[in-house]
């Protein structure tokens, strides 16, 4: 073992307790815990609000729609959906769907929906992970009663279950002013998404009962494609209406929830600088540290000096006392960050309220790299600090240090 490693750890021991760091030295490592907890959990927590939030939004429309223009129905959705299917081999699925605003009426309420229907054989959304009450069964039954799956808070309002019978109201395609059409359909499954903007409206059913319900024929209101990569939505959503022609056009899940995604690209720019300042409070710590054990050790310093260590010998001394202190402190803050995550992951102790934030529960999302960057930037910036007080030691003058005490 070196003098300077063997003096640095006697430095950082209580005189009184050998093994235990010493209070202030305990306090500095404190700071640096906190700091690096405090940063990982928002960036986490960041993180599962933009993975909830998009999972949830495609799930219940897709990377890309392709829709008319003034709503009109398009025709010949088998042929275009494989033309698109063809054309395009970053697109994974393609569903024709029929979305309509409706009225529902159970025996106990009535209620405005907007209802979609899906083909079956094509659906790519992600209701089926939502479900808590019966399946997700929408399929088509000759001669049977059409089926609908709704949001659990909208069967609440309308007091409604499994199995019981709802009816809708809507209004044909293109003849707004005709005498709207209703149907009976039974309830088949309730899902609960956390996003009160979908759970309270949307329903969903088979595609060719929406089109008999609002007099579509063959056509649809449009295709959800999803893709093999978000990341190539507006090329596709900008390429497929050329492909089709009019009156198609392409709107990715950016452009449809705008206002929402930039509220989340807001909150990850200033929130990680904001509460990155912790951490340099923090290294703060451990200047004043430092210079305490400096100032304590001033005597110390000279005599080490006198017997012929050098400038580096002692700057390295302190640097290793910093470096331990980062360390230290970022091993514990990875460790609390890592706990109080995992606790949140598994048994939702932080709720909220699913009107205003899209989801129940604060989501959190654990990655590697959050973690490895945060640590790294904390025990970065704490050998910074601890290289002040380092070199003001070595600079001392070992006669006036010795006659310092």
């Amino acid at each position: 073992m070196s003098y300077t490693k063997f003096i640095a750890q006697r430095y950082l021991q209580s005189r009184r307790n050998a093994g235990f760091f010493s209070f202030i030295t305990a306090i500095a490592t404190a700071g640096v815990t906190l700091g690096t907890a405090a940063l990982i959990i928002a960036l986490s927590v960041l993180g599962g609000f933009e993975r909830e939030i998009t999972e949830k939004v495609v799930g219940f429309t897709s990377h890309v729609q392709i829709l008319g223009f003034q709503s009109q129905p398009l025709p010949d959705f088998d042929e275009n959906a494989d033309r698109i299917e063809e054309a395009f081999p970053i697109v994974q699925s393609v569903s024709p769907f029929v979305a309509r605003e409706a009225l529902v009426k159970s025996s106990a309420a009535v209620d405005g929906i907007l209802l979609k229907g899906v083909d079956p054989t094509r659906d790519n959304g992600m209701i089926r992970r939502y479900i808590v009450d019966g399946v997700y069964d929408i399929e088509h039954q000759t001669g049977g009663m059409p089926r609908i799956v709704m949001g659990k808070r909208l069967a609440r309002r309308l007091s409604v279950g499994i199995g019981d019978r709802v009816t809708l109201f809507g209004v044909g395609g293109m003849a707004s002013a005709r005498q709207p059409r209703a149907m009976q359909f039974r309830v088949t499954g309730l899902y609960e998404s956390g996003m009160a903007e979908y759970d309270d409206v949307y329903a969903f059913t088979d595609l060719a009962e929406a089109q008999q319900l609002f007099e579509f024929g063959r056509g649809v209101s449009g295709y959800d494609l999803h893709l093999v990569s978000v990341d190539s939505a507006d090329a596709v959503a900008a390429a497929v209406p050329d492909l089709l022609g009019y009156p198609h056009f392409g709107r990715t899940v950016f452009d449809s929830y705008r206002n929402l995604f930039s509220w989340i690209e807001l909150q990850k720019k200033p929130i990680p600088i904001i509460l990155g300042l912790i951490i340099v409070v923090a290294t703060v710590n451990i200047v004043g540290t430092l210079l305490m054990m400096v100032l304590d050790k001033t005597r110390e310093i000279g005599i080490l000096a006198s017997l012929g260590a050098t400038r580096g010998g002692i700057t390295s001394i302190f640097l290793r006392q910093g470096l331990t202190i980062a360390l230290s402190g970022t091993l514990l803050g990875d460790i609390l960050a890592f706990a109080l995550l995992f606790i949140q992951s598994e048994f939702k102790v932080m709720s909220l309220p699913s009107d205003i934030y899209f989801m129940t529960a604060v989501p959190v999302l654990l990655r590697a790299e959050d973690f490895a960057l945060v640590s790294v930037v904390s025990v970065v910036l704490c050998l910074l600090s601890a290289l002040i007080p380092a070199r003001l030691a070595a600079r001392l003058n070992p006669v006036t240090a010795i006659r310092f005490s």
